[in-house]
């Protein structure tokens, strides 16, 4: 027996000596990778070349964050990157650049990519760009300082009995006003720059899916509730997020800026946003890629800072409508927390890839045929069978929004902070938010905070509220309605977020799809918009438009 044991021994002790030989000749072939620094430099020169531009909320004060070293964003996993090479960048584009979740989850199956390998090449990227400052974005404002290790995890497990179609170990970022433990939730301000939280329900659908949280984006702070006619894609946390396929030319977008800008550099496989009126629909078309804009109540909103619980949603910015669906499908699900939580069933998946143009009834916009990729896009519907009718929906003055967004914002806050927020000292309104900022305006709000500053002077009753907020849903529907059911429509067809007021109020979900590129290369995208709960036909529309237009291009820099 003692003999059978030492032969047993040797053999161990042989197989150890192989694999540590074999890995050290590994080692000795991989090559340590220089540090990757970011450094702060004149920011003259680039904001003086904006103030030329023709649209003045492009007029820019600042580009980086004076709040915090853009180096924070991935020094803590430098570590894990120092065998990462360029090389490795290159070899891996090919595998993952403007892929969907299907074929990057098929290069897994096949053993060309791991989890891990994915998270690395996201990150590599991030820290690449981001730190150059002719190609930084400013679109990231944290990395999740455990997804390197959580991607390990995974691939230990193997990726045998994966569905292709699934969000597991998919790198996602959220919109930082979206709760996700071990990172803070800014919502992009300096008071909220220490606010650690759970995570919100809709982060734990995707956890316990296996979806990879890779790190929080940038937004337009406070979800562009905070300043008046100042640049979309700014906050204090994390500076001026710019827009890839014109850097300090085009606008991003807003609020859900960095995920859309992110999603169209391939900074990750998918991105989360919020919208309360266009907050999705608008940097998903300014930036090329897909948005859905759900119905409110079908994804949670619990743990997200709000602006209005009476408009507020999250939802999928991908590069494409079946990632979209996907995404979307996992932070389905019933919150008893959020009173509009409604539990949604079906296999939007599935029924995403049997879409189809042909015979469905499409509302165009007469006075939108003006713009050429309108026109183009309606006539390729027309040529693959849709069926057009043009109408001309009545403008209706959406009178008292505004005052809508500020009773919601003024009582939701306190509420949000209370629950989530506790470890927020001293701040407990919004009227102590804007004395906060006060005591430092340079680096707290360069741009001022007027729409802040509206909302603690705003003194509408709830008795008038009630009635404004009928009144506005009643105008709204009968803006969409009055064409659908005359017609019989399946969508009303616009552009960007042109239309997202009216959504909003009439609670309407809403899908944009890369349409094309103005002459000076602006991306655009095509909007449909349709009845509550059928963001199934929405998907099924997108995807059917996508195979019969195919618009979407990488920023060519960021190829």
């Amino acid at each position: 027996m003692k003999s059978i044991l030492s032969i047993v021994s040797i053999i161990v002790i042989f197989i150890s000596c192989k694999r540590d030989k074999e890995v050290k000749a590994i080692e000795e072939v991989r090559v340590l990778q220089p540090e990757v620094v970011w450094k702060a430099y004149d920011e003259t020169t680039d904001l003086e070349a904006t103030q030329n531009l023709e649209k003045k909320r492009m007029h820019l004060k600042l580009i980086n964050s004076r709040i915090r070293d853009k180096n924070d964003i991935w020094n803590h996993l430098n570590e894990e990157l120092k065998y990462f090479s360029e090389e490795d960048h290159m070899r891996m584009k090919a595998l993952i650049l403007e892929k969907d979740i299907p074929s990057i989850q098929q290069s897994i199956q096949e053993g060309k990519l791991s989890y891990e390998d994915l998270v690395k090449f996201y990150i590599y990227r991030i820290r690449k760009f981001e730190s150059d400052n002719n190609l930084s974005l400013n679109s990231v404002i944290s990395l999740n300082p455990k997804v390197i290790a959580q991607a390990r995890h995974l691939d230990s497990l193997g990726p045998s009995g994966v569905d292709i179609n699934s969000i597991y170990g998919m790198p996602i970022l959220v919109k930082d006003n979206i709760g996700v433990k071990d990172m803070p939730t800014t919502a992009g301000a300096v008071v909220f720059k220490d606010n650690i939280t759970e995570n919100a329900f809709i982060i734990s659908k995707l956890k316990d899916k296996n979806a990879l949280i890779l790190g929080k984006s940038n937004l337009s702070e406070w979800a562009y509730f905070f300043c008046e006619g100042c640049p979309v894609g700014y906050s204090a946390i994390g500076g001026q997020t710019l827009n890839p396929y014109g850097r300090l030319i085009f606008e991003t977008g807003g609020s859900s800026s960095g995920s859309g800008v992110a999603v169209a550099a391939n900074f990750c496989v998918a991105a989360i946003g919020t919208e309360t009126s266009g907050s999705i629909l608008s940097p998903s078309s300014q930036n090329s890629v897909v948005g859905l804009k759900p119905t409110i109540g079908v994804l949670s909103r619990s743990g997200i800072v709000p602006i209005s619980s009476t408009l507020d949603t999250p939802g999928p910015m991908t590069k494409s409508s079946m990632d979209a669906a996907i995404l979307f499908s996992a932070m389905l699900g019933k919150d008893v927390m959020d009173p509009s939580s409604i539990l949604m069933g079906g296999d939007f998946i599935s029924a995403t890839t049997q879409g189809t143009i042909t015979k469905m009834k499409f509302g165009v916009i007469k006075e939108l045929l003006v713009d050429s990729l309108y026109a183009n896009a309606v006539e390729q519907i027309k040529n693959n069978g849709g069926v057009i009718i043009e109408i001309s929906p009545k403008d209706e003055e959406l009178s008292g929004f505004l005052q809508v967004l500020n009773f919601d914002m003024k009582r939701d806050l306190p509420k949000y902070i209370k629950k989530y927020a506790n470890t927020i000292k001293e701040i407990k309104t919004v009227e102590d938010i804007v004395s906060y900022n006060l005591l430092d305006t340079i680096n707290r709000m360069p741009y001022g905070q007027g729409l802040l500053e509206g909302i603690v002077k705003d003194e509408t009753s709830l008795r008038e509220m009630v009635q404004i907020k009928e009144d506005l849903q009643t105008k709204a529907r009968a803006y969409f309605d009055t064409s659908m059911k005359q017609y019989n429509l399946h969508a009303i067809l616009s552009i960007n977020n042109y239309h997202a007021g009216y959504a909003a109020m009439a609670k309407y979900p809403a899908l944009t799809v890369p349409m094309g590129y103005d002459t000076d290369g602006e991306p655009k995208g095509l909007t449909f918009i349709t009845k509550p709960f059928s963001e199934a036909l929405l998907l099924k529309l997108g995807y059917a438009y996508e195979q019969i237009s195919n618009k979407r291009k990488a920023p060519e820099k960021y190829r």
